[in-house]
């Protein structure tokens, strides 16, 4: 069984995964931690619980999922897996981060690429990887079906759903995602975004005022 803890890290709020199960293995999930005191409360975490980290995943790399990625490869000896098409806007994260003034951004390069269909495996657990652009052209999320549950990013939110104002984003492509990768789940799944409280797919597709 998987475990899930969440962190809301940066002043975006965004939640950092970090996913475990009975063998200690983990991996960690869009690390936005950005102060120094974030990135040690991500690391004595890890050491509180004395998991062993074998990976960093990406579900996409806008500037606020990706402020501790850097950090969680050095200080965790991991590569850092993403989708390739993700590769522009890992690529515009550090003059973004000059343009709008946030200081202590890293800059981080991919070591590996997840596609549609690849299951990527820790520990006794798997996560099924599904393509779900339109937030981002390379956005993925993580999908455990022993457990039920999507690593999401900024796909579907509770009562809402992600930006598409960015460049390279679609909103066409973003509710397709939703509809034809999400919405086609059990309605038990749980949905665990990249930002706000955790939802499921019953209660998105019967409250959530863009499907409704």
């Amino acid at each position: 069984m998987i475990n899930i803890f969440f962190f809301s890290f940066s002043p975006f709020s965004e939640n950092t995964y970090v996913l475990f199960d009975e063998t200690d293995e983990a991996v960690i999930i869009d690390p936005g931690c950005l102060s120094q005191a974030e990135k040690e409360r991500l690391s004595r975490f890890i050491e509180d619980k004395k998991l062993t980290v074998k990976a960093l995943l990406q579900t996409h790399t806008h500037l606020d999922h990706v402020f501790g990625s850097a950090y969680v490869k050095r200080k965790f000896k991991v590569k850092m897996y993403m989708h390739r098409l993700d590769l522009p806007v890992l690529s515009d994260v550090e003059l973004r981060c000059k343009t709008w003034g946030i200081g202590g951004y890293e800059p981080v390069e991919a070591d590996e690429f997840l596609e549609e269909g690849d299951v990527f495996e820790f520990g006794n657990s798997k996560l099924d990887i599904v393509h779900v652009p339109g937030h981002a052209p390379g956005h993925i999320a993580f999908i455990s079906h022993a457990d039920k549950f999507i690593i999401g990013g900024d796909c579907l939110f509770k009562g809402s759903i992600g930006r598409t104002d960015f460049p390279l984003c679609s909103h066409e492509d973003l509710m397709n995602s939703i509809r034809n990768k999400f919405f086609t789940l059990p309605d038990d799944y749980r949905v665990y975004a990249g930002h706000m409280d955790p939802t499921t797919i019953g209660a998105e597709k019967k409250y959530n005022p863009f499907f409704n």
